[in-house]
């Protein structure tokens, strides 16, 4: 019967995974001793594999990863129980093994996908003998406890991936603006005065289509008047989204924007990120400027 008990209040437990290529001339312990760019790449396929297979960017953080020759060890803490199950499911499927051999494969471009040999353990106890028993599982993860802080290798890793996920920060831009009566229903662009009104599916696409790989730019200026874009959630789209392409980053960007907003996600707003952005030509598409002859 499932323990009941792990639904409730705080949620804390610790596993290990333990990771070794069967594919010839590929090391994963030798490339994460590789100091240069070997250890990134790695350490990003580890992420880009979590989020995958515990549902996102929440619920976890990784602690440590080491040397277990021949494996490389990776000690994730949970703080979230559906989290866990989602990974512990994704395990027991190979999901995980799966996600890790696409994701090695695309970043360490490989010639074919990567045979991975993976092993869990909370504790003494080594999971892949009763993954068929998820809620023990659990129950072993949350009686191991993580014995140490998130060590500093870690931090620099996590760092300098969410620097490279942001990328280039937009250049400050000052602008000045005509102080002249406009209607509350109403915003000025180009000297020219639109009516303002809610954000349509046809205005979405169109920034989607055109905004390219500054949306992220753009998701910042929104985010200057929206909390849900606030802090980390620029960062959680490019993670969540990596895969379907800067298409689908920018439509779930400017949907979390219009979900999140209701009402007040205005067209005014957008039109005003694109200026701030230095992307006028774009705003012009959304209203449907003609080019002047």
């Amino acid at each position: 019967m499932a323990d009941k008990t792990l639904d409730r209040g705080p949620w804390t437990g610790c596993a290990v995974m333990f990771l070794q290529s069967l594919s010839p001339g590929v090391n994963l312990l030798s490339l994460y001793k590789d100091q240069q760019e070997g250890k990134f790449i790695v350490f990003k396929v580890i992420k880009l594999t979590l989020i995958d297979s515990a549902g996102g960017l929440g619920g976890y953080e990784i602690l440590k990863v080491h040397d277990a020759d021949p494996f490389l060890g990776v000690e994730v803490k949970f703080v979230d129980v559906e989290a866990c199950r989602q990974f512990l499911e994704s395990y027991s499927s190979g999901a995980v093994r799966q996600s890790l051999s696409q994701h090695a494969c695309r970043l360490l471009t490989l010639p074919q996908e990567l045979t991975v040999e993976t092993q869990l353990k909370a504790s003494t106890h080594i999971l892949d003998l009763y993954l068929e028993k998820l809620e023990l599982c659990l129950q072993h993860i949350h009686r191991s406890q993580p014995e140490r802080l998130r060590d500093e290798e870690i931090d620099d890793l996590e760092q300098k991936l969410q620097t490279q996920a942001l990328g280039p920060a937009p250049q400050s831009t000052t602008i000045t603006q005509e102080e002249s009566t406009v209607p509350s229903n109403c915003f000025r662009f180009q000297n020219r005065v639109f009516e303002d009104r809610m954000l349509t599916q046809a205005d979405v696409q169109s920034f989607s289509n055109g905004v390219g790989r500054q949306w992220k730019h753009v998701g910042r200026a929104l985010g200057k008047s929206c909390r849900a874009l606030k802090g980390p959630a620029i960062d959680n789209l490019a993670y969540e989204y990596e895969r379907e392409g800067l298409y689908e980053q920018a439509y779930q960007l400017l949907s979390r924007f219009i979900q999140a907003e209701g009402r007040a996600a205005k067209l005014s707003r957008l039109v005003k990120a694109l200026e701030d952005c230095k992307l006028t030509s774009l705003a012009e598409n959304i209203l449907d400027i003609q080019p002047r002859e």
